[in-house]
């Protein structure tokens, strides 16, 4: 047997590995049709079918906690790369780039118009122009919140109770129990004891 033997990757392959890859070949241009079929029942069930929604999202994502919310609309690629943990929840008009995985931790919060990203392209024109992409995964720990208008580009990781303040574009790891905001996004604060009362003295507290 040849212990050299090349190896041929399928494009799809290529992409759940980190690999440049082209995605419009047959198959995961065929993978993209069924998720934006399956998506568009999704988005267009009466509001009262929460069920019927909450089941269509089990079959399509690659994992889901027991107990979640994503307002319609919402649009991801393929659904199989995201892992959604329970308790989490997503207002209007979330999109998921999912190329890569995308995995979501428990009780985390999106605001409207969250963009998530794993996929790029290359900077060279060339290689650009030629087709090819890339993905990297991106994941978001337990109770994070996640402002809305807010990106969140190929390869973040955000720490577990970290805040991403409004209309953040999130280019580089964000650790856990930050503030962090901004374009690029950055730290702005530790997260500290004071915020427990925060709210309720400014608010409530005379």
């Amino acid at each position: 047997m040849d212990m050299h033997k090349t190896i041929i990757k399928t494009e799809k392959q290529k992409m759940i590995d980190g690999d440049l890859y082209l995605a419009f070949g047959k198959e995961l241009e065929s993978e993209r049709q069924y998720a934006k079929e399956v998506l568009f029942d999704y988005n267009n069930l009466h509001p009262s079918k929460v069920d019927e929604r909450d089941n269509i999202i089990k079959k399509l994502f690659g994992g889901v906690g027991k107990e979640f919310y994503i307002e319609p609309p919402f649009r991801c690629d393929y659904g199989y790369n995201i892992f959604w943990g329970e308790g989490s929840y997503a207002n209007y008009n979330l999109t998921v780039l999912d190329c890569a995985p995308v995995k979501i931790g428990k009780n985390v919060l999106f605001g409207p118009n969250v963009n998530i990203f794993t996929a790029g392209h290359p900077i060279d024109v060339k290689m650009r122009t030629s087709g090819l992409e890339y993905a990297i995964a991106i994941s978001i720990e337990d109770n994070v919140w996640v402002g809305g208008n807010s990106t969140i580009n190929p390869g973040v990781s955000i720490g577990e109770n970290t805040v991403i303040a409004s209309g953040s574009v999130v280019t580089k790891d964000i650790p856990s129990n930050v503030v962090a905001g901004g374009n690029p996004c950055r730290i702005i604060r530790e997260i500290n004891e004071d915020d427990k009362i925060r709210y309720f003295k400014d608010r409530y507290i005379k």
